[in-house]
Formats: structure tokens, sequence, C-alpha cells
């Protein structure tokens, strides 16, 4: 890496310009972190992934047997699919991104994760609108097995669902929307969502009118950035057995 600044990938999308970017940093020692952004919008990054991998771990754990069949919205830089696949529980894997530069990230091996993701048999990765997937409840999210249902899905797409990066995904966060979603599921088949920051009570109590249970969970992290704590939240909500 040349000096301390790579850009590795750089496209314009509906969404905005995306960016991936290498960087060293000094003040830590030295280290490398891959970031994203979208337009002006950092989504994500290296440096910060615990309440990602957390997502997986906490939206599995609660289900108590084997052979999950398990659906993530958005790719990213990978921590919660490669936290998925750590779980050998799951015996597939399908990851519905929408932007196809990030797929080629991996595909392409330009991020850490990409080749463990892969080079998984379990795994499948579809290029789609995960929202627009959701809202179809005579299919779902895999072309090839358009009938199957999930034991879990994972959402890691938006800042949070009062903050979203399309305004147009605003509607799957509606009791109509996360009612779409629950028709993809299993009997006592689990959603679990990351978003940025402390847990909001208002969209727990709004789980509750949906699912059949539903909790948050607050996952503090280290940020030696500000020399300090952050926090990211995971709701876990689960339908009828």
């Amino acid at each position: 890496m040349g000096l301390n600044y790579e850009e590795l990938d750089f496209r314009q999308t509906s969404l905005g310009d995306l960016m991936l970017r290498r960087r060293r940093l000094l003040q830590l020692g030295g280290i490398e972190i891959y970031e994203v952004k979208l337009g002006e919008s950092f989504l994500m990054s290296s440096l910060f992934h615990e309440a990602e991998s957390q997502l997986s771990k906490l939206g599995l754990g609660v289900l108590e047997h084997d052979n999950l069949d398990v659906v993530i919205g958005g790719l990213g830089l990978g921590y919660t699919a490669v936290s998925a696949l750590e779980d050998n529980r799951v015996s597939s894997l399908v990851i519905v991104e929408y932007m196809e530069g990030v797929i080629e990230w991996h595909q392409n091996g330009l991020v850490p994760m990409g080749k463990t993701i892969t080079g998984d048999a379990r795994c499948r990765i579809v290029n789609a609108d995960f929202f627009k997937l959701s809202r179809d409840v005579f299919k779902n999210f895999n072309p090839d097995h358009p009938e199957k249902k999930y034991d879990a899905i994972l959402l890691d797409i938006d800042h949070k669902p009062t903050h979203v990066l399309n305004q147009t995904n605003t509607r799957f966060y509606s009791e109509k929307g996360l009612k779409e979603l629950t028709q993809h599921l299993k009997p006592g088949g689990v959603f679990a969502l990351w978003a940025d920051g402390e847990p909001e009570a208002s969209f727990t109590s709004h789980l509750k009118t949906v699912f059949e249970s539903a909790e948050s969970h607050t996952i503090e992290f280290d940020n030696p950035i500000i020399g300090g704590l952050s926090d990211g939240a995971v709701y876990v909500a689960r339908v009828s057995l």
C-alpha cells in the first residue's frame, strides 16, 4: 500500500458514489483498516465490527435446533456472514446484496473476508434488493428455491429504521412490511436487525406488535478514535412456533 491511504475501488451507483478504501492508522500503531463510503456517508469500517458479528450470534443463539437455513440482508465487509458461517448448525446461507460492486470486492479478494465467504459451499450470494424480495410473499430470497422458508433472517443494511439509505426502505419497517417478512420464516423463526447507536425502546415495542416476542441488546465496543466506548444495537424478534 502506497503511503497511508489507498483507494481500492470507486464506482457510481443509483444510491451515490461507492468507495472502498484501505488506510493505515499511524495513531494506532500503523494497523490497516478497510472503509466503505456511500456518497458522503461512512457505511462501515473494519475497525468497528463487533455489533455486526453479534447480529449473527444473538440472532442464531435463540434457535435450539440444527440444519439452520439463514438469510442475511447486506454483505458489507462480511462480518455478519462470517459470524453466521462459524455456527456449525448453519446448513445454508443466502446473502442478498444490492450493490454489485460489494459482491465483486469479495469475489476478487479485495476485502479480507472475501475468500472465507465465497469459498464456503453453504453460501450463496444473490445480487438483488432485499426489501423488494421481502415484499413478495409468494417467493423467497433464493431464486433456485423460491418456495423455501428460513429459520433466521438477519438484516444489516440501513443505519437504523429511522435513518435509511433509501427512503423506499422505510416501508419495510412498517407493520405491513414486517408482516410480509414473517411470511418468509419457519414457525419459531427469528428476525434480527443491526442498528447504529443504542436500541430504541419504541422500535422494540413496534416489533412486538408483529412478532410473538422481541428484545433489544446494546453492544458496546472500544472506539480507539475517540478513546472510549461506542454503542451498536441488535434487535431480535421471533414468530410463534
